[in-house]
């Protein structure tokens, strides 16, 4: 049975890209996260230990993110995937990075990865 922690639309502001003006004017960029993770002891418990806090995520990854200076969406995806499987409790990870307005006449170009333990 696959159980999945989503999250969706995460607006962050970082430096990306490789074009000069990109490597000093902060950008928005959009990203998807999906977790599989066990999660049948949160639905018995109730109880926020038992299963990944997806706040405390959040907050980690707007940090790290901003905080950040890739040149590619690929490592930044990378970057998020590796920071959501810190969490024993994350099995596998998709992770979704858009940059909107990439491109002249693209709504944005997105990058998605996927991780797992070995």
């Amino acid at each position: 049975m696959a159980e999945r922690i989503m999250i969706r639309d995460l607006r962050v502001t970082c430096i990306i890209g490789i074009n000069p003006r990109e490597r000093v004017e902060p950008q928005d960029v959009v990203i998807n996260i999906v977790m599989e993770c066990d999660l049948a002891a949160a639905c018995a418990s109730d109880a926020i230990e038992d299963t990944v806090n997806y706040k405390t995520l959040k907050d980690e990854l707007v940090a790290s993110c901003s905080q950040s200076s890739y040149f590619l969406i690929e490592r930044l995806a990378d970057a998020v995937a590796a920071r959501c499987l810190a969490n024993a409790r994350v099995r596998r990870v998709t992770v979704c990075v858009d940059k909107p307005a990439a491109l002249t006449g693209a709504r944005s170009v997105a990058v998605e990865v996927e991780r797992g333990r070995d």
